[in-house]
């Protein structure tokens, strides 16, 4: 079967009752019975579940799952795969070389990584998967144990990308090559590039396909810093935004209540939300800032006003936030720019949806 066969689309509609319906077993059986039916478990997991598992984050985004139903959708989904991957009659044994697959430190979307790690193994490479949020330290004390070949490093979110290239150099510096994946590195893999990665690839498919390839170990760099790769860094604009988020939050809520008159009935509740999204807003500038990438910002804001649209909160709010942040950071130049251009796109563009994940949630 392939991924555009009646059947597979069938399959999948059945496989988003189930989850959606919180039924586990249901969702399994529909799984089994499409392996017992000559479903190759590859074709299950990146033709069948994946795109089911991104179909939960399309309607979270638009407003018609919650958080709790989003998340017993993908603890549905994680579990169906633990089973598969445990199956006898699909299992193969290790005749390739030695992979370690985990995602980058404060990065809790394992989904995609769990994906590769599976693939992997049904292709032959002996994996090790570490799941979520690993700490680079003890990254690299387990590729020191192991003796693994190369690693892959899966990120989701871009704020994830400053921990992303400390693992990077870090591999790199005991001449682990690095492949890595997900949303946060682009859709064309422009930040996996400006981070140094030894290789990029948009899915588990291509990843496989660039590790058959081979993908040659790097020469330690001795004294190899991050700022080496992006000197704009220099100017400290991101470490000072950093370091301020939490007075800034402040800052820009206090300010609110003068310039957003709506807020005055705000509850606790709506209080404590507005301050979660300020906050990633500043997540979002700082990285942008770190990538010196004014895309990356202003793609977010756009994506911000239509997630806010969703929830009927008005969209206009990111305005007078954006107006004050400006003029508390009016002295960073490249802020200032990166702000700019984020005013300008809310200006000209409808709220958009995008590859982003975090804000509201």
């Amino acid at each position: 079967m392939t991924a555009t066969s009646p059947d597979v689309q069938g399959l999948r509609d059945q496989l988003w009752v189930a989850v959606t319906s919180r039924d586990e077993y249901g969702a399994a059986d529909i799984v089994f019975t499409a392996l017992d039916d000559g479903l190759d478990a590859e074709t299950a997991l990146l033709a069948l579940i994946a795109p089911v598992q991104a179909k939960v984050g399309a309607e979270w985004a638009a407003n018609r799952l919650s958080v709790a139903q989003e998340h017993a959708a993908s603890a549905i989904t994680e579990r169906v795969i633990a089973a598969l991957a445990h199956h006898p009659a699909h299992r193969t044994p290790p005749s390739l070389g030695h992979i370690t697959v985990a995602c980058v430190e404060q990065e809790w979307h394992s989904l995609p990584a769990r994906l590769l790690a599976e693939v992997l193994t049904l292709r032959g490479w002996r994996v090790d998967f570490l799941g979520a949020q690993v700490p680079t330290q003890h990254l690299i004390a387990h590729l020191h144990n192991s003796g693994a070949d190369t690693v892959a490093l899966s990120s989701s979110l871009p704020t994830r990308l400053p921990a992303a290239h400390a693992a990077i150099t870090a591999c790199q510096a005991i001449g682990v090559p690095v492949l890595v994946g997900g949303a946060a590195f682009g859709h064309d893999g422009r930040y996996a590039r400006l981070l140094g990665a030894d290789a990029w690839a948009p899915d588990a498919r291509a990843a496989a396909r660039r590790l058959a390839d081979g993908i040659p170990a790097p020469a330690p760099a001795r004294g190899h810093q991050q700022i080496d790769d992006l000197p704009h860094l220099i100017d400290q604009e991101y470490t000072l935004v950093s370091r301020t988020q939490p007075q800034l939050v402040k800052t820009v809520l206090t300010q609110l209540e003068g310039r957003f008159p709506a807020m005055a009935s705000y509850d606790k509740h709506q209080r404590e939300r507005t301050a979660e999204d300020l906050a990633h807003i500043l997540d979002f500038l700082a990285v942008a800032l770190y990538t010196d990438d004014d895309d990356l910002f202003t793609t977010f804001i756009t994506w911000t006003a239509g997630i806010l649209t969703a929830r009927h909160v008005p969209a206009r709010s990111l305005h007078p936030a954006l107006d004050i942040l400006a003029t508390e950071l009016k002295d960073f130049p490249r802020t200032t720019r990166l702000l700019d251009q984020a005013r300008f796109a809310l200006d000209r563009a409808p709220a958009a949806t995008g590859p982003h994940r975090g804000a509201t949630t």
